[in-house]
C-alpha cells in the first residue's frame, strides 16, 4: 500500500487538479473546468492511507453510493489511471460509455405498464420526453439512462 507522502505526491503531479485541506488531516482536490456538477475528483485523503476518487463514469471499477472508489490499496499505476479516467469523465466532449453508439439522436424507453418515453439528443444535453412533455434533461447520456432505468424503463 502506498502512503498517503506518496499518494499525494501522484495526486499533486496532475497540475488540473487543486487541492482543498478540509477536516482531521484530510485532502480533497478538485477539477474546476469539470463540465458535471461534481468537482471532486479526489475525496478524504487521509494520513492513515485511505481515500476515493470519483468514478460514478467510470467502467471496471467498484462504486460507493455516492459514485466513489475506494484507492487505499491502489498501487501508483492503479491510482495514476483512475484518477485520469476520473478527469476525462468529468471533461467536456467525454464520451461516458464507451460501448454507447452516440450517433444515436433519438431512443424510445418502455416501462411494465406499457408507458413510453423518448431520449433525445439535442443541443450536448439529452432530454428525456412524455409525448410532448419534457420530463427531464440530463448533461451525459449515463446520467440520462440511468434516470430511466431507476424509473422502471428499458430501452424498446
Amino acid at each position: 500500500m502506498l502512503t498517503f507522502e506518496q499518494k499525494l505526491a501522484i495526486i499533486e503531479s496532475f497540475p488540473e487538479l487543486t487541492r482543498k485541506d478540509v477536516s482531521l488531516k484530510r485532502v480533497n482536490f478538485h477539477y474546476e473546468e469539470s463540465m458535471k456538477d461534481k468537482k471532486n475528483v479526489v475525496y478524504h485523503l487521509h494520513p492513515n492511507g485511505n481515500g476515493y476518487v470519483y468514478g460514478e463514469f467510470l467502467k471496471g471499477y467498484e462504486t460507493d453510493d455516492k459514485g466513489m472508489v475506494n484507492v487505499r490499496d491502489f498501487s501508483e499505476e492503479e491510482l495514476r489511471s483512475v484518477i485520469e479516467k476520473s478527469i476525462e469523465s468529468l471533461s467536456a466532449g467525454h464520451v461516458d460509455d464507451l460501448d454507447q453508439d452516440y450517433t444515436v439522436q433519438e431512443e424510445h424507453w418502455n416501462n411494465m405498464e406499457n408507458q413510453t418515453l423518448t431520449l433525445v439528443n439535442e443541443d450536448d444535453m439529452w432530454n428525456v420526453y412524455a409525448g410532448l412533455n419534457l420530463d427531464g434533461t440530463f448533461p451525459s447520456y449515463n446520467e440520462a439512462r440511468s434516470y430511466l432505468e431507476e424509473e422502471g424503463f428499458t430501452k424498446a
